[in-house]
């Protein structure tokens, strides 16, 4: 069951709100100003945000700023209608902008595509008994974490992403380290023995003669 947090400082919008959402199906929780919703965020792990902009002690403006790096999708819940709040609200990084008054079913068709693109289900992908968890950059096996580097991360979810599909040294290197391919295969090679190694897929990753590597099942 997904996790949305509510940020309304008008407790008569926030429950009503709640309401709709608990219908639905969604778990929920309440802040009624910017610190609280901060503190909750800090403490819990939410699939979405519903923000209105104009709330006691930190505006959402300022909020959503804070939290951009916990990579949960927002969506401002707001009174301010003008063309300027919206851009700024998208550029900050907002997911979608609602005026007040909304109609629930409209809200709730809102946050469903947005859960589309950011929900748990896109969240996980798994690979025999390897999960990995893009959002936490997680992987574990069964329910083992194991312990990859960014880089060993990034290039297992390549080949994942990739599955059965024969990538070369140079696509690698561009995907994962940024830069073109200049003869240089250590990185790479080093890389792919060390995932084999942790994630025990030498039997998965194979070399492709004088291409790259391929993840099969």
């Amino acid at each position: 069951m997904r996790n949305i947090l509510i940020i309304e400082d008008e407790t008569s919008i926030s429950n009503l709100i709640k309401i709709n959402l608990d219908v639905a199906g969604y778990n929920t929780k309440q802040a009624y100003d910017g610190l609280e919703a901060l503190e909750l965020i800090n403490n819990d792990k939410f699939d979405l945000i519903l923000l209105d902009v104009m709330i006691p002690k930190m505006d959402g403006f300022e909020l959503i700023q804070k939290i951009k790096h916990i990579n949960t999708p927002v969506i401002f819940l707001t009174a301010k209608d003008s063309v300027i709040d919206k851009v700024t609200g998208l550029r900050l990084g907002a997911e979608d902008y609602i005026v007040k008054p909304f109609e629930a079913i409209e809200l709730l068709a809102r946050i469903e595509v947005v859960l589309r693109r950011y929900g748990n289900d896109n969240n996980i992908i798994k690979f025999n008994d390897i999960s990995v968890l893009l959002h936490d950059r997680l992987v574990k096996i069964n329910d083992t974490v194991v312990d990859l580097t960014l880089k060993e991360f990034e290039l297992f979810v390549l080949l994942l992403k990739n599955k059965n599909v024969a990538l070369s040294r140079e696509i690698i290197l561009q995907k994962i380290w940024g830069y073109e391919y200049f003869g240089e295969t250590r990185t790479v090679d080093n890389h792919i023995q060390k995932i084999r190694s942790k994630l025990n897929l030498n039997d998965n990753i194979k070399t492709v003669y004088k291409v790259g590597y391929r993840l099969e099942d």
